[in-house]
Formats: C-alpha cells, structure tokens, sequence
C-alpha cells in the first residue's frame, strides 16, 4: 500500500510527498480508511509509528472537503505537553504546506505576546488547534473562544494525559464543544483508565491495537546490573570513541539531570540538559541544537519521553529504571524511529531490580543482561538483586576480583 492508495487530497498528497514518505505505517494504514469514513476511533499503537500523521491526514482531507468551511475552529487535538504539542504543529505545517490549512500551537511557558497570538488565532478561527490542557482552559475561562463549528476531537497520549492528572480538565474542556462531533484517541499504552475514558466520551468506535505496551522490534535492548557511583563510568564507556551521533539519557528527576549533565561535562562531552526549570525558549533551543547534531548528548527527564520526534537517536540510557512500567515503552521508542534500529540501555541499582521485573512483565520479554566492562568493576550481587526482587536475576555481573589499583 503507498499513500496515494487513501485518495487523499491533491493538495495532501503533494506535502506528504515533498516530506518524503510513500508508504503508510501499520497504525496509519488500518486507522486512516476508519477515520475517513467519519467513525470514532481509539487506536493504540507503540511510540515512532506514525500515530500523528494517522490521525492529521484524513483530518485534513476532511476540512479541506468541507464547504462550509469558515472561520471557526474545526479540529481540537490536545497533548499533554508542549513539546508534542509543538511537535504536532509541525507535522501539521509539513504536511499542510499545499493546503492552506492554518493552525496554532497553544501550551503555557510563554510571554504575554504568545498568549495574545493564541487568542487572536482562537478567535479568527484557525482550522486547528493544537493545546494543552491548562493553557487552553485558560482560554477558554475568557469566555471569548468559540467551539461551536468544531467537528473533530483528537486525544494524543491520551495514556499520559491521564497518568498526569488531567482527566478532570479533559472533561471540562468536552463540555465546551459540540456533542456531535468526531472522536479521536491515539496512546502508545492501553490501561483500563483509557477504556473507561473512551466509553464515555466515543460513540460507537472502532479499536485498532497495534503491538501494545511494547518496544518496536528493531530496539536492541540490554541492562547492567550497577551501582550508582559506576554509571557515569559505565556512560563514558559506551560512548567514548563510538560512532553515536546522537545520545539520549534519561534521569528521574531535574535534580539528577542537572547534576549528570554537569558531571558529562567534566569529562568534555558535548551535552545539554532539558527539563522544566528551562523557559520554553530555551528548552525549543535545546532540542533544535540535538536536532541538528549541535550536541551529542540530550540529557532529560521524562518530560520529553513523548515530546521528542527525531529520527537519528542510536542510544537511549536509563540512567534509573522508570518507576511506571509503561514509561519505559515511551523512553526506548525514541531510538529505532521511522523503521531504523536502535540501542536502549538501563542501568539497574540494586534497589531497581524488582521494577525491571515489572518492565519485562509488561513488554512480555526478558531483557538481556550485560555483563560491566573492565575497569568499571563489580556490580551488585546476586544477593543484592534478590533482596530487591525477591528471586535471583537471570544473569549479569558475577562476582570477580577487582583489579589491581594503579
């Protein structure tokens, strides 16, 4: 199947076209014949499978169809934060470039001239809106915004909104749009708090799952069994001297991010951090200098798990192991993006391992155990392991004797 096989718009065609794709992806090919013909959809597919542009182009090839097209607000996709939804904004303007087709981005983090842009575009119409959930209700308190023509409701990370509390502000914001509409949710994990949000807001929906809860196949995955004090160690020796244009490590906390990425520093690589403390300028500027292989090495908290759309990460560190299960999936799915491989690697502590068990219930897979490279020397014990998993791990570091100190 390519893309011309959808019929959709000419104008469509062209910018999928000049974005250089030809063949639709699983989650695409079964969700955008659904889309179209104008059913409600939940659809559930692994991260770097192209959820976005499932639910963009029959979007698009609607309004673009649409004759009573006007100015008023057509589409309403709400993200859980703003660097996806910056990220969608852009897919939008890619893939809408022939069209005509107007939308704005809306997220907090900004000046007082962003926040009047939003409204302007809210209050001429723009085709599509693209929000997060605070900022919009912010907008929408006003009184001024005016969701009466909207005919298309699109969730993304519909999973991570709800994990971050927004389900309350979610149904405030349903209450402000027309009850007759086209519903959409797209999540890369399926918990029954997403089958119980879709129950009550789609009618009559059609489910597409599509390897749920798991890593793409083409993730190479492994884990060393560390303690804390060897990781930035372990770190140098995986990438120094290594062809890794692009590293991306996670850490739990901004705390910890700012400290490794100092600690990265002091040992000369090129490294920057990303997380909440930064104003949204800054973190923009950020991951545009990664983007464009400015830096080597992306340092962050989870903030940008979902945020991050960029084809050319080869590694992916846990610096911890998640505490959500399902973060993990959301972490390694941003390496091995658009059908290319990848290497995600955790770094387990002693007090982790009963949580990577967790992680390798849920992706269905024992994550292979690598043994630490000399110099690094040994790590926790399979009586350390056990005490934190309650059984003695499959494999890893075995007891041996340090070597000699020089």
């Amino acid at each position: 199947m390519i893309f011309d096989d959808f019929n959709l718009h000419p104008a469509i065609n062209e910018g999928i076209a000049a974005m250089g794709f030809t063949e639709p992806s699983p989650i695409q090919s079964l969700a955008i014949p659904v889309i179209m013909q104008g059913k409600d959809l939940i659809g559930c597919a692994q991260t770097g499978t192209g959820k976005t542009a499932a639910y963009l182009l029959p979007v698009m090839h609607h309004i673009m169809h649409d004759e009573q097209r006007g100015a008023k607000v057509q589409a309403l996709i709400i993200s859980p934060t703003r660097e996806l939804a910056v990220q969608i904004d852009q897919q939008l303007e890619g893939f809408g470039y022939f069209t005509g087709l107007s939308s704005i981005a809306i997220y907090g983090g900004g000046t007082g001239i962003d926040y009047e842009a939003e409204k302007r575009a809210l209050v001429s119409g723009a085709e599509f809106v693209v929000a997060t959930p605070g900022r919009l209700i912010s907008h929408l308190n006003m009184g001024y915004v005016d969701f009466s023509g909207l005919k298309y409701l699109i969730l993304d990370e519909a999973d991570r909104m709800l994990d971050m509390g927004f389900l309350p502000d979610i149904q405030k914001i349903i209450s402000f749009i027309p009850k007759k509409r086209q519903t959409l949710m797209f999540s890369a994990t399926m918990p029954g708090e997403i089958r119980k949000l879709a129950t009550g807001i789609l009618s009559n929906h059609e489910e597409i799952n599509i390897a749920m809860s798991k890593p793409a196949a083409n993730v190479l995955q492994g884990a060393y069994f560390v303690f804390d004090h060897q990781k930035i160690p372990l770190i140098e020796s995986l990438i120094q001297g290594r062809d890794l244009p692009l590293v991306l490590i996670f850490s739990a906390t901004k705390t910890h991010v700012k400290e490794l990425e100092i600690a990265l520093r002091k040992r000369k690589f090129n490294v920057k951090a990303i997380h909440s403390d930064l104003e949204q300028d800054q973190r923009k500027e950020v991951l545009n200098q990664f983007r464009n292989r400015e830096i080597q090495i992306l340092v962050a908290t989870d903030i940008v798990s979902r945020g991050i759309d960029i084809d050319d990460i080869s590694l992916v560190i846990n610096f911890n192991v998640p505490s959500d299960a399902e973060d993990y999936v959301h972490r390694v799915g941003r390496t091995a993006r658009a059908e290319k491989s990848g290497l995600a690697i955790t770094f387990i502590n002693e007090h982790e391992a009963g949580k990577f068990k967790r992680i390798e219930s849920l992706i269905e897979s024992t994550v292979i155990k690598l043994r630490l490279p000399d110099g690094i020397g040994e790590g926790p014990s399979a009586e350390d392991m056990k005490r934190s998993t309650g059984r003695k791990p499959e494999s890893g570091n075995k007891r041996r004797k340090q070597p000699p100190r020089r």
